[in-house]
């Protein structure tokens, strides 16, 4: 099996998610990493391509020169997968660019800056050969996908409330935004509506439409800053509304001082309810009404497909963020495979998230922020609505 070849864009020698993407890639040895552009800084972005082993002239200075230069190259030699790690601001229009030229694309979310440019690129998808795939990393985790699976299979009865949270503290001090990493997400020109709600509150909510099969059709939403110079939301509130019968809260801060990547999801239904947590990723708590409480554990007592099929490991060895990003990416590589092959892919190569959820995100944060500067309660949710 021939590995997949990989170039990225971002991801340098300071940037967090950079890393975890390379080696959520290379986990299952199945893509490699072949080219890049690495930093905004030309010499910078080579000298970073050759510290992580590229060859000299796979290390590229600028975005369009890897473009142009990787589509003269012979098959079987050029890039196949382009990953986008960039402030938000960068995302359409390199995703656009490498759609243009024939290159798969997987991006970090969320997909674009705006609503607007999400559905500008989907229907470029459309007009395409191409595969996408955004990385809302926590779908990846085993027993995610087993507690999607319980609340389709009716375990859970007719579902009635969910409540999921995401807290962090990191940006809790009042100069917190002098690092890079915070900077750019505080800058409306490069974060785009939001800071909190577009970072970690759209995971959230993916999260919440993810396990329970249902859009957010409304929200009602008032977000906040911690600090008066700060010029985005660094913390939030959110109701939310599945339709007539689901109703829901989403809670979102940065400012939670002490917390570290805290995001947990519960759903409750007329028969029982499932709670899990990030940082315990591999236990899934079900309760019921009638019986005593019981705890799944990854391994274990998965009946999910989609679970054992993600499940790494045997019980009692903890899988967490990398496995998960890597089941994204593993997932991908699946697809594109069965797109080379023309064969349809497998339950498990589909089941990665996609441009439908990467408008479904934008058209959360346009919302929120529309709804929280507004006296108006409710405020419909605009986007494509999910289908199983």
């Amino acid at each position: 099996m021939k590995k997949i070849k990989m170039g990225m864009v971002g991801g340098g020698p300071d940037a967090f998610i950079g890393a975890i993407h390379r080696m959520a890639a290379q986990l299952d040895g199945q893509i490699e990493l072949v080219c890049g552009v690495f930093s905004s800084t030309p010499q910078r972005s080579y000298e970073y391509g050759r510290h992580l082993g590229l060859k000299a002239s796979r290390c590229y200075r600028h975005f369009n020169d890897m473009l142009e230069q990787e589509s003269s190259l012979p098959e079987g030699e050029k890039m196949e997968l382009l990953a986008i790690v960039t402030p938000n601001h960068l995302h359409f229009q390199m995703a656009s660019d490498a759609i243009k030229h024939g290159f798969h694309v997987i991006s970090d979310k969320p997909a674009t800056i705006s609503l607007a440019q999400a559905l500008t690129l989907a229907r470029q998808l459309a007009c395409s050969d191409v595969l996408y795939a955004l990385t809302y990393t926590y779908t990846g985790y085993p027993m995610v996908k087993e507690a999607r699976y319980r609340v389709h299979a009716g375990e859970l009865g007719t579902v009635r409330k969910i409540i999921v949270s995401y807290q962090q503290g990191w940006l809790s001090g009042k100069n917190a935004e002098s690092t890079k990493q915070a900077s750019w997400r505080l800058d409306p020109e490069q974060a785009g509506l939001s800071c909190c709600m577009g970072d970690i509150g759209v995971h959230a909510a993916n999260l919440a439409e993810y396990i329970s099969g249902q859009a957010i059709t409304h929200v009602c939403a008032d977000l906040d800053t911690a600090y008066e110079h700060r010029a985005l939301d660094d913390d939030g509130t959110v109701l939310l509304r599945f339709g007539d019968e689901i109703k829901g809260v989403l809670l979102a801060s940065q400012v939670a001082t002490g917390e570290e990547n805290n995001l947990s999801i519960s759903v409750y239904g007329d028969k029982g309810s499932l709670k899990w947590q990030q940082q315990s990723p591999n236990s899934l708590t079900l309760r019921y009404a009638d019986s005593s409480m019981r705890v799944i554990r990854n391994g274990i007592a998965n009946e999910s497909p989609l679970a054992i099929a993600n499940t790494r490991l045997p019980a009692g060895h903890p899988e967490g963020y990398v496995e998960a990003f890597a089941n994204l990416y593993r997932n991908f590589a699946a697809q594109i495979r069965a797109k080379k092959s023309v064969q349809p892919p497998c339950d498990s190569a589909r089941d990665v998230p996609g441009i439908k959820e990467g408008i479904r995100g934008m058209a959360f944060i346009d919302s929120v922020v529309r709804a929280s500067g507004s006296s108006q309660k409710w405020h419909a949710v605009q986007g494509v609505q999910l289908h199983d």
